[in-house]
């Protein structure tokens, strides 16, 4: 199953470094049965898109959390790591499109990486420290996350995570 793990610039470092991606939890994100049943129309292409944007949502989460730690040395980019795993276990008590899957995820699994460019990372550092705000509802923030949704990620090969990590 193709799957769309949220993350930070420094979980993407530390699978340049180790080989695997250790997702936080083990949440990730898949076209799932209910994801499909939440649209009315739209083909897989469309849905494991809107799969991978609640990803990009969830990893400006993390990045709030790494802010709030003082982490201010983060670029502030929104990661996603698409990859094809088997051992998935749907997530009904969250997202529609919410999985968890047990362990890292070897680089061999990646099939691609999604991350901002440095233009949206004024936007993105706005919108991380607003997501708690909107998901409570606060129009305000929603905005700022929208600012940040506008731009849209950059898609990188497997081949390609070194030399992106290595060029900051």
């Amino acid at each position: 199953m193709r799957i769309y793990l949220p993350g930070t610039w420094p979980m993407l470092q530390r699978l340049v470094k180790t080989g695997h991606f250790d997702p936080i939890g083990g949440t990730a994100f898949a076209l799932t049965p209910r994801l499909r049943e939440t649209y009315l129309s739209g083909d897989d292409e469309e849905l494991e898109y809107v799969a991978m944007s609640e990803a990009a949502r969830a990893s400006l989460r993390l990045l709030g959390v790494e802010f709030g730690l003082g982490e201010d040395g983060v670029p502030a980019r929104r990661v996603v790591v698409s990859a094809d795993v088997d051992d998935v276990t749907l997530r009904p008590d969250l997202d529609a499109g919410a999985v968890r899957i047990s362990g890292s995820v070897p680089l061999e699994a990646v099939a691609s990486v999604h991350v901002d460019t440095a233009e949206a990372e004024h936007a993105v550092r706005q919108a991380a420290g607003a997501v708690d705000a909107a998901d409570l509802g606060d129009m305000d923030a929603e905005f700022l996350i929208g600012e940040a949704e506008d731009h849209e990620l950059a898609w990188y090969g497997p081949s390609e995570i070194a030399f992106l990590v290595e060029l900051g």
